[in-house]
């Protein structure tokens, strides 16, 4: 059964801590710029609240609809494009963090192993582009051009706000229902594959794939946070 995206509205509480003087005295001490450092510490300290920590196992996934930087038309892509008759996993990601980087040779393996099992595949970009310069549409563009899936550019933030994003890269698998059957890592090493001992998003998509649950539906992501404006 085609994915019906859910409408309904939904309401995300931000609460942000205002920490000026502690800021000022612990940039002397660090001998950080002070521009620099004062967003360092309100995208730590920003918490968003929806349902605990955003979309959870057994939620289903909120709908979206984002220009695609991998892509020669304007077209934007939606959630219900991504998924299938199986299902699809949706990706938060950007152009510069490490973690990103060090896992983009088995982020490939698994966006082709999707599509060879018939699901959806797609990486959504909510970095702020103005204090991240190097996530703009631009740099999409031209890291987008290696890349085998739709790459999204989520400028308002407000995907990753609704959905819960905390760190890139985070994976949702989702099942042919749009509803959530696995949130988190990639494995427990995404800097260095060699050390990896676990693999849990692909031991959740075997799950799907056998119309089972996966022994293991959430873990932390591990990465770098969600570049939030300020």
């Amino acid at each position: 059964m085609k994915f019906k995206p859910n409408m309904t509205s939904v309401k995300i509480t931000t609460l942000r801590f205002q920490t000026k003087l502690l800021m000022t005295k612990t940039s002397q001490i660090l001998n950080l710029d002070s521009a620099r450092f004062e967003r360092e510490v309100q995208a730590t300290n920003r918490v968003q609240v929806f349902m605990s920590r955003g979309l959870e196992p057994g939620d289903a996934g909120l709908s979206f609809d984002l220009p695609n930087a991998n892509s020669d038309t304007t077209e934007n892509y939606s959630l219900s494009d991504a998924i299938t008759d199986i299902g699809c996993v949706v990706m938060f990601t950007c152009n510069h963090c490490p973690y990103v980087i060090g896992n983009e040779s088995r982020i490939e393996s698994i966006a082709s192993r999707a599509r060879e099992e018939g699901m959806g595949f797609v990486g959504i970009n909510s970095n702020d582009p103005d204090n991240y310069p190097t996530d703009n549409w631009e740099h999409m563009q031209k890291r987008a051009s290696s890349m085998s899936y739709p790459y999204l550019h989520d400028s308002t933030q407000e995907v990753a706000n609704a959905w819960g994003a905390e760190r890139t890269p985070e994976f949702y698998l989702l099942d042919n229902n749009g509803v959530i059957t696995y949130r988190g890592r990639l494995d427990d090493s995404p800097k260095d594959p060699s050390l990896s001992t676990t693999s849990e998003l692909s031991d959740a998509i075997d799950a799907l794939l056998a119309d089972e649950t996966p022994d293991v539906q959430r873990t932390d992501s591990i990465g770098c946070s969600v570049k939030w404006k300020v």
